[in-house]
């Protein structure tokens, strides 16, 4: 019984969040993709350039 409530509590609960637009989740997931890229490259960068400056003081 207590797994029904639990079911029906949640299910009242769901109509009650403010759900995003297509338009809205689109933009942020777009965001987020952007900011992971750039994150990446510069993080991948880095370790490029700290890669290089190893090899030049162990050779």
């Amino acid at each position: 019984m207590k797994l029904f409530t639990f079911i029906h509590e949640v299910r009242t609960e769901l109509t009650k969040v403010t759900w995003p637009t297509r338009a809205e989740t689109i933009r942020l997931t777009l965001i987020v993709v952007a900011i992971s890229v750039i994150t990446g490259l510069y993080l991948g960068g880095l370790d490029l350039l700290f890669t290089q400056m190893l090899k030049f003081l162990v050779s």
